[in-house]
């Protein structure tokens, strides 16, 4: 075996193990957000509701559109699921990201009482205009350092928690870049 073989050798075995790396990372990512749910066959079955959902409505820009509205110049940067963290725990749902708001809907509606007195079935939904954000945090939880989240903290010391992202690193890039386009 020549010098190039042995190079051309190492070269495809340095590329197989980035390859398993980035699939078990992902693997790892599935697995921390599908365990934030309540129990499997719930988060099993939210997350095809919304995958039928994306593909009725054309698209989760489209979703993000009927449900936040979007001003003239707005662009929608990053959709992502995760979910947020209540005082009543984890709830499940979309992340959006746009050049003027964040926003959050749950992937199911939540049950709650109405001013009339009756149980009402609503989605669960937060928006943030990018410029009332004060600052956003990244965390990860001490003891399991796979478990990251993001911190929004507004400028009235609101505070939201967004964790169980299947891509992390890219849903913090576009919310700093929303922010950076604000100042």
């Amino acid at each position: 075996m020549n010098n190039s073989d042995k190079e051309e050798t190492t070269k495809k075995m340095e590329h197989k193990k980035a390859t398993s790396k980035k699939r078990s990372d992902f693997a790892c990512r599935i697995h921390e957000h599908v365990k934030l749910g309540p129990k499997l066959s719930e988060t099993v079955k939210g997350k095809l509701s919304l995958g039928a959902r994306i593909i009725q409505e054309g698209g989760r820009g489209n979703i993000f559109k009927h449900i936040f509205g979007m001003q003239e110049g707005e662009k929608l940067l990053k959709a992502s699921q995760c979910y947020l963290y209540t005082t009543s725990g984890p709830i499940a749902g979309d992340l959006f990201i746009s050049t003027e708001k964040v926003a959050f809907c749950s992937e199911r509606p939540i049950t709650c009482t109405s001013a009339a007195g009756e149980l009402v079935r609503v989605p669960y939904k937060v928006l943030i205009p990018v410029e009332k954000i004060k600052e956003v945090n990244e965390g990860q939880d001490v003891n399991k350092t796979e478990q990251k989240y993001i911190e929004i903290v507004t400028g009235d010391g609101s505070e939201f928690w967004f964790m169980g992202f299947l891509r992390y690193e890219k849903a913090f890039m576009n919310l700093q870049k929303a922010i950076s386009k604000s100042s």
